[in-house]
């Protein structure tokens, strides 16, 4: 009469991998996990604190526009209003607070294209343009200035 355990040890491997498996699993879930982790929910309770310890590092639309009112009043007139400064010249904070650090001017080559390259997501509405055909190889601001970029 054959044996219906006669290849058992097959079955003791694969319980044995799993076991080790979920070990590991275990070790690493104890040791990666930060304590706080779950203590209120889904999320790290000290990531308020680390969040707060770092430094500041965007100034701000109303910031940019307390030394650089011509520019504001400009694109508050035009398509870009809805815009903010550090969408496209990055963060200023430190150039804010000390004046210093005059940022460099984007290049329009790669920065118009984020928001204006044709794309199917975007609404019908939204300006957009296929950049092979549109300008030629001109750069966006031969035509266009970036804070007030209606043409005529």
């Amino acid at each position: 009469m054959p044996s219906r355990w006669k290849d058992s040890e097959h079955l003791l491997r694969m319980a044995a991998l799993f076991g080790v498996g979920i070990l590991v699993f275990l070790i690493a879930q104890a040791v990666l996990v930060p304590a706080d982790f779950g203590q209120f929910g889904h999320y790290r309770t000290g990531a308020l604190a680390a969040n707060r310890a770092r430094p500041i590092s965007f100034a701000g639309q109303a910031t940019c526009v307390e030394c650089h009112s011509d520019v504001g009043e400009t694109k508050s007139a035009n398509q870009h209003r809805g815009v903010r400064c550090e969408a496209c010249h990055g963060p200023q904070a430190r150039h804010a607070a000390t004046g210093e650090d005059k940022p460099p001017r984007p290049d329009p080559a790669a920065l118009c294209v984020r928001c204006h390259a044709a794309a199917p997501a975007r609404p019908a509405s939204f300006p957009q343009v296929d950049l092979k055909e549109h300008a030629g190889g001109e750069l966006c601001t031969s035509c266009h200035t970036a804070h007030a970029p209606r043409i005529g």
